[in-house]
């Protein structure tokens, strides 16, 4: 790796035309070749197999359509920008003098790192406040073993652009050495890697989806309508515990009409004595539908509940959170969280719903409730994915997203989660 070349610019001596226009067209031909396999195996694959399958092939054909156009830059010349969509983007290099104390940016690290072009370029200890919090750790421990330790820098952080968007950047650097051998200066090149990565996390995703086990068999009765309900996009999952799935589920969900004047139940819960024959979530939840219909509000849900499950065999609530949304205010009401309290994301932030019964969701806003099995540390996580979950589009890919991250915690008991996005 040389210091004194641009990242931005080709290589004085390229290689040979001919040779480059030949993989060239190789490239094209497998691409070709590639989406005419995908086309003649995707007929009526709509099941979740279909869906990973067709995740790796859009991965490969993007991957291969910007192979074409890297190679199109060694024949032609750097191209102005990357096409839309692209999984890689052109990259930019910069070089940190610690002698001097000055830093030199290629104009395109100003765009990767979403700073103004024309400013002036961060020091490498200016360079972490661009950088999300919980990243900087390993952005300032690699920059140490590059300057200590003379070790290469490879890795990823995030950056938060001033419009709010969080993006993924690789960079990779290597330490400039003085006459004497010591570190004169540090040479990066960086890359914004967000579209590759996601792309990735799809199929890896839809790939976990066909491990996951079939849906419980109360599954049925809460489906959720095709157009949602008013003013939210809804999606929901049952997690069955780690040390394996049983017969009886401790956890239940669900979104209905409360009342008839437009507004939303949305509710989750668990049972006192999970896994038994004593409850049936079905039953229950057809209980808690007739309260929610006849307009009982989410403060009286509990004891109502509790008057009706008296009379039966059910196994009682052990806790549970009710949410009423009205949609014309787009004002969120909640009762008996019981320890389970409602999660808001917003802008890239999550925070947990505490000490207060009432708030004014936004257009975006993503609400997300779930059992009290949930261990604390999962909960935590959950909040630390924020950026992530509030740029994740419809519930139904937050809920791929949560069920993926929640599958790492070996402890988890049966639980359920519930995701509302609020929609324009």
């Amino acid at each position: 790796m040389s210091s004194h070349l641009s990242a931005d610019h080709p290589a004085a001596q390229p290689p040979g035309h001919g040779s480059v226009e030949a993989l060239i067209s190789q490239t094209r031909r497998l691409r070709g070749d590639v989406d005419a396999v995908r086309r003649d195996s995707q007929e009526g694959a709509a099941d979740a197999r279909g869906r990973w399958q067709r995740a790796l092939y859009d991965l490969a054909l993007n991957q291969l359509t910007d192979l074409n156009a890297h190679l199109a830059q060694l024949r032609d010349g750097p191209a102005p920008a990357p096409r839309p969509g692209s999984l890689l983007s052109r990259v930019g290099s910069a070089e940190w003098n610690l002698l001097t104390d000055e830093a030199e940016w290629s104009g395109e690290l100003f765009h990767i790192l979403g700073r103004a072009p024309g400013s002036v370029p961060l020091s490498l200890d200016e360079l972490p406040s661009l950088v999300l919090a919980e990243d900087r750790p390993k952005l300032t421990a690699m920059v140490t073993d590059c300057l200590v330790d003379a070790r290469p820098i490879d890795g990823e952080f995030r950056v938060a652009h001033p419009d709010g968007a969080v993006r993924t950047v690789h960079m990779m650097g290597e330490p400039v050495l003085d006459t004497d051998g010591s570190t004169a200066s540090m040479w990066a090149v960086l890359r914004d890697v967000s579209e590759l990565r996601r792309s990735q996390r799809v199929v890896s995703e839809t790939r976990d989806s066909l491990r996951h086990p079939p849906p419980p068999p109360w599954h049925g009765l809460l489906r959720f309508p095709e157009a949602g309900r008013p003013g939210l996009d809804l999606a929901a999952a049952h997690l069955p515990s780690a040390a394996g799935p049983r017969s009886r589920y401790g956890g239940w969900y669900d979104a209905c009409p409360l009342g008839v004047d437009g507004d939303t139940l949305l509710a989750v819960g668990d049972f006192e004595t999970p896994g038994t024959e004593a409850h049936d979530p079905a039953v229950f939840v057809g209980a808690l539908r007739g309260l929610a219909l006849a307009g009982t509000r989410p403060g009286r849900l509990r004891s109502g509940l509790t008057a009706l499950l008296e009379d039966t065999t059910l196994s009682p609530v052990r806790g549970a959170v009710y949410c009423g949304y009205r949609p014309g205010t787009r004002t969120l009401t909640w009762a008996d969280a019981s320890g389970a309290v409602p999660l808001l994301f917003r802008g890239g932030t999550g925070r947990g719903l505490s000490g207060q019964d009432e708030a004014t969701l936004e257009a975006g806003d993503l609400l997300l409730l779930h059992t009290g099995a949930l261990e604390p540390a999962a909960v935590r996580h959950l909040l630390s994915l924020a950026p992530r979950l509030t740029g994740a589009g419809p519930a139904q890919d937050v809920v791929r997203i949560v069920t993926h991250e929640l599958g790492d915690f070996p402890s988890r008991q049966d639980a359920c989660v519930l995701v509302a996005r609020v929609t324009p």
